[in-house]
């Protein structure tokens, strides 16, 4: 199926054109028909599946034919709740870029920066609200917001703001929108909060689910190595003496460690920069466009960035520390892998990590393949279910995964495939 068969209009269609978007993903040609016909959704699809399109086209759609039919809201017609700035900024990206030919108004709001930049333009009017909880919250308190008018609303990432502990703001904000509106629910998991607060928010939704809860994208291949704790920077500095891994994404689970581990490659001569709740909005931002633009090779960031960051063609994503949540791990991994595309992920395991590897197991039912040829391994790998790997196979499968990339392949036929096309 094509774009163009899915009852688009003519603006929305060479928008998609010009970013290169023919083909729709399976949420995407799964979903658009269902919300053009006003329905409530709940979407469960794991990270690099698209869902930003899927839901920001048909709203585009909708609130345009709107518009042209003579609606005289005036007020804000749909908010995007996502839990991060990242994210927020990226789904806004999307809709500048899907919505450009119609005459609608989209503005992001988030925490962390001034807010008169953002109340000003609020009182110009706006069509399309993407925010944060927190922000939010504070604007509709200080009556800059009201969400009486409002028609769609979207919880994005839902489990996500679950961890990050905002169900409570979500909650808050639910009761400032008028019960008659469409909603829209995407998660990547399930868990069972997520669960009972999807069940009061909508109403006979259509559900979409395009792959199983907590699964990993077959198209990344996964690595694990054993290490002591105390040599985890010289593995990882071993690894990116490899010059074919042109960028790389480092998690670690603590801003402290983000910041020692950057100090680490700086000094050995590898350009880097952190991204972490510590940071300034503006340093992030600036660290965010280095790293997308290829001028720092290695980003190293904390959980924050796990579904905020959009980077085309991320060969490589290294888990420096394993998440004590198995989740995750998955949405670390996806920021590789995306959109049919082939990604790499190393993972680090010390001895007090074991335990979370397990979980990590469990939840993605995953034998992840350990490689042992290396110099730092750890000489204590006892985890009888898995099997090994050697170094050497997983070398071959990045430079054939470079080469199809230099190639070009079929991945711009999906939305979905850049900083202003995907989101998660």
């Amino acid at each position: 199926m094509l774009f163009n068969e899915l009852n688009l209009i003519e603006p929305i269609l060479r928008a998609l054109n010009t970013e290169g978007y023919t083909t729709p993903t399976p949420i995407q040609e799964q979903s658009i028909p269902m919300l053009l016909e006003g329905r409530d959704l709940l979407g469960c699809a794991q990270t690099g599946t698209g869902k930003t399109a899927a839901f920001a086209i048909p709203i585009l759609q909708l609130l345009h034919e709107r518009k042209q039919a003579g609606s005289t809201n005036r007020g804000i017609k749909a908010l995007i709740l996502t839990p991060t700035r990242e994210l927020a900024i990226q789904i806004n990206e999307s809709f500048a870029a899907y919505g450009r030919h119609l005459n609608l108004k989209h503005l992001v709001i988030f925490g962390g920066v001034s807010q008169q930049p953002q109340t000003n333009a609020l009182r110009n009017g706006v069509d399309i609200l993407i925010a944060t909880p927190g922000r939010l919250l504070d604007l509709i308190e200080q009556r800059y917001i009201n969400l009486s008018q409002l028609e769609i609303l979207v919880l994005d990432e839902a489990d996500r703001m679950l961890d990050m502990g905002f169900i409570h703001d979500v909650k808050k904000i639910i009761t400032k929108v008028p019960a008659k509106r469409q909603t829209l629910f995407f998660s990547a998991t399930m868990p069972t909060e997520i669960a009972k607060l999807s069940s009061t928010i909508l109403t006979n939704p259509a559900k979409v689910e395009v792959t199983p809860v907590s699964s990993t994208a077959e198209t990344i291949q996964q690595a694990m190595y054993f290490v002591e704790k105390e040599n985890k920077k010289h593995l990882l500095l071993h690894i990116l003496k490899d010059k074919a891994i042109q960028s790389a994404l480092v998690f670690t689970r603590t801003k402290h460690g983000a910041d020692k581990v950057v100090k680490d490659l700086v000094r050995a001569g590898i350009g880097a920069e952190a991204i972490h709740g510590n940071k300034s909005q503006n340093a992030r931002q600036r660290a965010l466009t280095n790293f997308k633009t290829g001028h720092t090779r290695v980003l190293v960031a904390t959980d924050i960035a796990a579904r905020g960051i959009d980077v085309d063609n991320l060969s490589h994503v290294i888990n420096f520390e394993l998440p004590n949540v198995p989740e995750t791990y998955v949405h670390r991994i996806g920021r590789t892998g995306r959109a049919g595309a082939s990604g790499i992920a190393f993972s680090f395991c010390d001895m007090e990590e074991k335990e979370f590897l397990r979980d990590i197991q469990k939840l993605i039912s995953v034998s992840v393949p350990i490689v042992t040829d290396h110099p730092y391994a750890m000489s204590d790998t006892s985890l009888s279910t898995y099997k090994t790997l050697p170094q050497k196979p997983v070398q071959r499968h990045r430079q054939n995964t470079e080469r199809r990339s230099f190639r070009g392949g079929d991945s711009r036929r999906y939305a979905g495939n850049n900083s202003s096309g995907r989101n998660n």
